[in-house]
């Protein structure tokens, strides 16, 4: 399964009968599946499809979803106010004795606000049927269209992620492989900090100071850092093959990757060590932001 960006945009457009319809689809990152649709009025019923439809394709990110519809030909139909038609004539015979009692004129009556009214003509129920069916499918194909945009995006962030892993492991192993790290060198620098302390100050137990330098030995090795950094870049590229929604579970590693490499400068007592731990931190930046992208 490929993995998929966040981000995309798709339309299509048809008719049905008299009506020609839109679908236009914006996608943008969400920290969850947020669909926002914009219907015309009267079509608020295919709401619940399409809602179920999005949560087929999508699982993640700030959908809008808008349909447009108009109709190329309008369809009206006459109805008359009886009760006004009614009352008009009753005026006329009211008034026959003192006006001319000509025959009222049609276009007299169309002129009398009130007398006849004009409103759209009810959709047959079969079009209106074959309406929703092809405004629905049109709304599954264009889905499907987004859908591709948005894996082609995730495929190029594949990429970049990998490419980004992989400086993570070469500064873990740069940092692993630095010879302030070796036996010798630990030796040696506890030794001179150990000489320079009984040099210049009396009264200390010599045991008990070699105890507590072997503690902050202890402490100020990054093996632990090391060994976790290196089970995150197995995780995350383990992630990147699966691929599908991986998005949330990136950001975890991205975070724990963080928490390894400031850790590593906090005990680092090499230039080396820290120059490669400044610039983990920078890559792992770029990662998390990259991940931020993805379903």
């Amino acid at each position: 399964m490929s993995l998929q960006s966040m981000t995309g945009f798709a339309r299509l457009d048809g008719q049905t009968g008299r009506y020609q319809w839109g679908w236009e689809l914006r996608s943008v990152n969400g920290k969850g599946l947020d669909v926002r649709l914009r219907l015309p009025n009267g079509f608020e019923r295919l709401e619940p499809e399409a809602r179920r439809l999005m949560a087929l394709h999508f699982s993640r990110g700030n959908i809008q979803a808008t349909l447009s519809i108009q109709t190329s030909e309008a369809r009206v139909q006459a109805e008359i106010n009886q009760a006004a038609l009614d009352a008009v004539l009753m005026l006329r015979d009211q008034l026959a004795g003192l006006i001319d009692p000509a025959p009222v004129r049609l276009d007299t009556l169309l002129s009398i606000r009130g007398i006849v009214d004009f409103k759209d003509a009810p959709e047959d129920p079969e079009a209106l049927e074959a309406l929703d069916r092809d405004i629905m499918q049109a709304l599954d194909t264009v889905s499907v269209s987004m859908r591709s945009m948005r894996e082609a995006e995730g495929t190029a962030l594949d990429h970049i992620l990998r490419s980004q892993i992989d400086t993570i492991e070469a500064l873990t192993s740069l940092v692993e492989e630095d010879p302030s790290r070796s036996p010798e060198q630990i030796r040696a620098r506890l030794e001179a900090q150990l000489a320079a302390i009984m040099d210049a100050a009396t009264g200390f137990d010599r045991d008990r100071l070699h105890g507590e330098m072997a503690l902050l030995a202890t402490k100020a090795d990054v093996r632990e850092e090391i060994d976790r950094l290196k089970a995150h870049v197995a995780a995350a590229r383990e992630l990147l093959a699966k691929g599908g929604p991986a998005g949330r579970k990136l950001d975890f590693l991205a975070q724990e990757f963080n928490r390894e490499s400031n850790t590593i400068c906090s005990k680092s007592n090499s230039a080396a060590v820290t120059a490669a731990g400044i610039e983990l931190k920078v890559v792992i930046d770029q990662f998390r932001e990259q991940v931020q992208n993805l379903e």
